[in-house]
């Protein structure tokens, strides 16, 4: 730890002190907490961002959505608070909402997977009443980074740890990058080490559910990244040129681009990354400087290239303005589940067929 964080460690201690209170008042029932009616699954951390949530979501939307439940079949919802967006009400999200009003990562889910509800609202319990009359039937509400909302009790909480930077290896906030302290973890029903360049070993994987303090009955599996071919936005079925000769520039707002730089390096000879902020709002000017750049970085057959959320930012910028003209395309990241897969699928499937509302 530097000499800096040291000197915050103080405020750490005073951030835990009103942490445990809350969660003392939560766990002893002088605060309340609402049992969700529907299925609800909480894809949560208990660090800031860069952990992989929205991948992760969306690895619990397909197990949901490719093979049927037996029952009823209604359709799976996700809810989030939509950062980045203006406001803070329950809303539904429709595939033309500009993400300033509705938040990026809930608009490309809504594009991305075709028939599911996607919701954003910051009162999660308010919220998940509302989904239940707006969709009697829905057969499971996804939530993303809805962990540290003790006012909502859903049936099952996944926890993600990145194996970069696990919880028993940082502090908490200002100190380190930990927003709740790691016993909360620990109430969860599965935790995830996300990010992980390979399979660990059952040895190993033995140590890591000692590092992180888990209990037995607590399932822990370790996540990785693929990744899609790059894909034009421009035009579906053009292929983009890689390889040999090639060039990539890549722009990126998200919390930790460090993976996708790495395989997009693998992909173009000549890569530059121009890095903005978590959840960056693209203006005119960030387009007029990327553009700038791209028409003088390489030669030769070039790309620009960005994540599926942040494209979901550039809102009408593909169609009009400085980047309307250039080539540009995304690369599709997903999340795997490296060790039992099966097992992890069994997990929330089991979870949404028994709900009462499922039976």
């Amino acid at each position: 730890m530097s000499a800096f964080r040291l000197l915050l460690l103080p405020f750490s201690w005073l951030y835990a002190l009103a942490l445990r209170v809350r969660h003392l008042l939560y766990d002893r029932g002088t605060l309340t907490a609402k049992t969700s009616e529907v299925p609800a699954i909480v894809i949560g951390n208990i660090a800031l961002g860069g952990t992989g949530k929205t991948p992760h979501v969306e690895l619990v939307l397909r197990t949901l959505l490719n093979r049927p439940l037996d029952g009823p079949q209604g359709p799976v919802a996700t809810l989030s608070r939509g950062y980045g967006r203006s406001g803070t009400a329950f809303t539904e999200v429709d595939r033309m909402d500009d993400p300033r009003a509705v938040g990026d990562e809930p608009l490309m889910l809504k594009r991305k997977f075709s028939g599911i509800r996607v919701f954003v609202g910051a009162d999660r319990v308010a919220a998940m009443a509302a989904i239940g009359k707006r969709v009697p039937d829905v057969r499971a509400v996804v939530l993303d980074d809805a962990l540290q909302h003790r006012a909502l009790k859903a049936g099952l909480n996944i926890v993600l740890t990145t194996w970069q930077r696990p919880w028993h290896k940082d502090h908490l906030l200002p100190a380190g990058n930990l927003r709740d302290i790691p016993y909360r973890a620990k109430q969860a029903e599965a935790v995830i080490v996300t990010k992980c360049p390979e399979l660990p070993t059952a040895e190993e994987q033995h140590q890591w559910r000692s590092r992180l303090g888990l209990r037995d009955e607590q399932a822990l599996f370790f996540s990785g990244l693929e990744y899609e071919l790059p894909r034009s936005l421009i035009d579906s079925t053009m292929t983009v040129p890689s390889g040999p000769g090639t060039a990539a520039l890549l722009f990126t707002g998200i919390a930790d681009p460090a993976p996708l730089e790495t395989h997009v390096r693998t992909l173009f000879r000549t890569v530059q990354h121009v890095a903005f902020g978590d959840h960056h709002a693209f203006t005119a000017s960030d387009q007029a400087k990327l553009a700038h750049l791209f028409s003088s970085f390489a030669t030769g057959e070039k790309t620009l290239i960005t994540t599926e959320k942040d494209a979901a930012r550039l809102g009408t910028a593909l169609i009009a303005g400085p980047l309307e003209d250039l080539p540009i395309a995304v690369i599709g990241i997903r999340a795997v589940i490296l060790n039992e897969p099966h097992a992890f699928e069994a997990l929330i499937r089991t979870h949404v067929a028994t709900h009462p509302t499922n039976r």
